[in-house]
């Protein structure tokens, strides 16, 4: 097939395996499932940042130069909190260890 077959392999799978180490599928997942969790702490936490601030400064509580300040504030910690994937590890299941395959209604 050549590179234009991978290409086209590359853009419409759901899934592409890179390397024939199947034993890191349970990784990739646990990560993948890590990094929506991570997205929406990130999503409410800005949403939630950027409600409470534009209240308060309609409200005339908060200054817009300090609400700027904040809200930059608030991003650097969406930064950081999503940084901390790079150092992620999955929990309770060893990466080298094979992976079994079940069926469901044999044994």
């Amino acid at each position: 097939m050549g590179a234009a077959g991978t290409a086209a392999a590359l853009e419409t799978a759901d899934v592409v395996l890179m390397a024939d180490k199947l034993n890191k599928i349970p990784y990739a997942h646990s990560l993948a499932k890590a990094t929506v969790r991570n997205m929406k702490q990130n999503m409410f936490f800005a949403v939630g940042t950027v409600a409470l601030l534009l209240a308060g400064v309609l409200l005339g509580k908060i200054f817009l130069a300090s609400g700027m300040l904040i809200h930059e504030l608030s991003v650097l910690i969406v930064i950081l909190n999503a940084i901390r994937l790079v150092r992620y590890k999955q929990r309770g299941v060893d990466g080298e260890k094979e992976m079994k395959l079940v069926i469901p209604g044999t044994n």
